[in-house]
C-alpha cells in the first residue's frame, strides 16, 4: 500500500515505521540494531520528527531544547536565556551570517537572529518542521533576517560551499547524526577560517559506562524516545572536534552546576515544582493526568485521519523518554548540555 503524503511535508509511512527500528525489549537490543539505525538515520530522525513536532509544541514550546533554571525563572523565559547564552559564548555580533543546524521549528534562530542582530540560515531535514519554522518567521517579521533550508547536516559543504559562514551552531541536534566525526567535519567545512563554531550536545557522561546493562538500556531508552540513532559518551564528543581540526577554546557540562532547580524538573510532571504560575500548565502536561488526556485525544485524531498513523506509538515513546531522561538526569548519567566553544584555524595558522 502506498504511504500516505500529506500536504505539510509529513510522510505516514515512516511515522508508522519509526518505533520498528527498536527491539520491544531494550535489553535485546544488540550491534545490528544499532547499525541499522545509524545507516538509516535521515528515516529514523524524519519518521520521530513528522510523529512528535506538534506534540515537541504543544507540550513544550518552539524551542525543542532544555535548560538551566534559576529559582522562580519562567520556562520560556529560561529557554531564551540558553540561547542567549550560546549566542553571547560564541561573540556572535551584528551583520555575521550564521548556520544553524538542525533548527527545528525556528524557534532558537529567531531569538538568537533578536538578540545578536544576525542573519541565520536554518537547516533541517524535515519538510513538516521547515513549513512551520517559515510560517512562524514571517508572522515574527523576521523572513529578511532568518531563512530556512532543507538539507542534509552530513553534505553541509555540498549545499552551501567551504568558507560560507561566520558562525555555526548546534543545540541538541547533532546528537542524530550517524557520527559526530562526519557531521563536526561538515561544520567545519563550511565555516570562514577564524570562524565560530558552538553546540550544546547530547551526550551520556563519562560515568556512563556501556558495559553495565542498566547503563546500555538507558541510552536505548533515551534513544527510542528521542529519534536519536546513538546515544555516545561525551569524551567522544571531544575527541571528535579535536579530530577533525577544531580549537577547543571552552568546553563545561552545564548540567554539572549546582542549581537548585534542575533542568529535568518540567519533565517530572510536578505541579508543585512550577515556577511561576503559568508553568503549572506546562508541568501538569507532562504530568499522569495531563499525559491521559493529550495522548488519548492523539488516539481519537489518528483513528479519525487527523494525524498519520504511528503519531500514536511515536507519542508513547516521548512517555519512555520522559522518564529515561529525568532518570538520566538524577543519577548523571546523561546530558543535553555539554557545551563546547570551538574555533577554525585561520589561514595563517592552518
Amino acid at each position: 500500500m502506498a504511504s500516505t503524503q500529506y500536504s505539510d511535508g509529513r510522510q505516514e509511512k515512516r511515522v508508522e515505521n519509526y518505533t520498528k527500528f527498536w527491539q520491544k525489549d531494550f535489553g535485546k537490543e544488540g550491534e545490528t540494531d544499532n547499525q541499522n539505525r545509524v545507516e538509516s538515520y535521515t528515516d529514523v530522525v524524519n519518521g520521530y520528527y513528522d510523529g512528535a513536532t506538534e506534540l515537541y509544541e504543544y507540550g513544550w514550546a518552539q524551542s525543542f531544547h532544555f535548560s538551566r533554571f534559576y529559582k522562580g525563572e519562567a520556562f520560556v523565559a529560561s529557554l531564551a536565556r540558553h540561547e542567549h547564552y550560546l549566542s553571547a559564548q560564541m561573540g556572535l555580533r551584528s551583520g555575521m551570517r550564521v548556520l544553524d543546524v538542525g533548527c527545528g521549528v525556528g524557534g532558537p534562530a529567531r531569538e538568537i537572529a533578536r538578540f545578536a542582530d544576525v542573519n541565520i540560515v536554518g537547516l533541517n531535514n524535515n519538510d513538516f518542521q521547515i513549513q512551520r519554522a517559515r510560517k512562524y518567521t514571517k508572522k515574527a517579521g523576521l523572513e529578511n533576517q532568518v531563512s530556512f533550508a532543507k538539507g542534509d547536516f552530513m553534505k553541509l559543504s555540498e549545499q552551501f560551499g567551504e568558507n560560507s559562514f561566520d558562525a555555526v551552531y548546534a543545540i541538541e541536534a547533532t546528537v542524530h547524526a550517524p557520527t559526530w566525526e562526519g557531521v563536526y567535519g561538515e561544520i567545519m567545512k563550511v565555516l570562514k577560517p577564524g570562524g565560530v563554531f558552538g553546540v550544546y550536545e547530547w551526550c551520556m557522561t563519562d560515568t556512563w559506562d556501556a558495559s553495565i546493562p542498566a547503563h546500555k538500556e538507558l541510552a536505548h531508552a533515551i534513544e527510542f524516545g528521542n529519534g536519536i540513532p546513538e546515544m555516545r559518551p561525551l569524551k567522544q564528543a571531544r575527541e571528535a572536534m579535536v579530530k577533525v581540526g577544531f580549537s577547543i577554546e571552552h568546553e563545561e557540562d552545564l548540567a554539572e552546576r549546582p542549581d537548585e532547580v534542575p533542568w529535568y524538573y518540567p519533565l517530572e510532571g510536578d505541579i508543585w515544582k512550577a515556577q511561576t504560575a503559568w508553568d503549572c500548565f506546562t508541568v501538569w502536561r507532562m504530568s499522569w493526568s495531563g499525559k491521559l488526556v493529550s495522548h488519548t485525544a492523539i488516539k481519537f485524531m489518528e483513528i479519525l485521519g487527523l494525524l498519520p498513523k504511528g503519531t500514536y506509538d511515536v507519542g508513547e515513546s516521548l512517555k519512555v523518554a520522559a522518564d529515561a531522561l529525568v532518570k538520566g538526569g538524577q543519577t548523571k548519567l546523561f546530558t543535553p548540555m555539554y557545551l563546547a566553544i570551538c574555533r577554525k584555524p585561520t589561514l595563517s595558522e592552518s
